[in-house]
């Protein structure tokens, strides 16, 4: 239930963070909002680091395989799509694209067993349940 309650947080907080990104663009330029955010969010987690943890930070770099340590880079990624789409879409919209591509591509990693995930059988009850949101995107959309 925690898990659940977790998930709706990071949501929000998303959707939240997507606006005030769109807004920092507006004064400076799109990798300037980026590498402010990103330069933030290193401090914020130093911090909270320093404070809570103190494991090493070296440890990180025995991760394998090491693509895997290319997940700061998409967020530089995340970061100037999550800008774009909103400026272009509008907070709404833009939440509900991305939302239902995180869905898609969480699911094909699934099925595929990709990244070291688990593999998962396909399922129909997801497949509609995917379709219905996109039904949802259509409505929500429709004038």
């Amino acid at each position: 239930m925690i898990g659940f309650f977790i998930a709706l947080i990071s949501g929000a907080l998303m959707s939240v963070q997507g606006v005030f990104n769109t807004q920092v663009t507006k004064s400076s330029t799109i990798w300037v909002a980026n590498a402010f955010v990103q330069c933030t969010a290193l401090l914020v987690c130093l911090g909270v680091w320093l404070v809570s943890d103190r494991s090493s930070l070296a440890a990180v770099f025995k991760v394998e395989p090491k693509y895997m340590l290319l997940g700061g880079a998409i967020g530089a990624f995340i970061t100037y799509t999550v800008i774009k789409s909103m400026d272009m879409l509008g907070p709404a919209r833009a939440v509900m694209l991305i939302v239902v591509a995180q869905l898609i591509v969480a699911y094909v990693i699934e099925m595929l067993g990709l990244f070291g995930v688990e593999k998962q059988p396909l399922e129909w009850r997801k497949v509609i349940g995917m379709a219905v949101a996109i039904a949802g995107i259509v409505i929500f959309k429709w004038k």
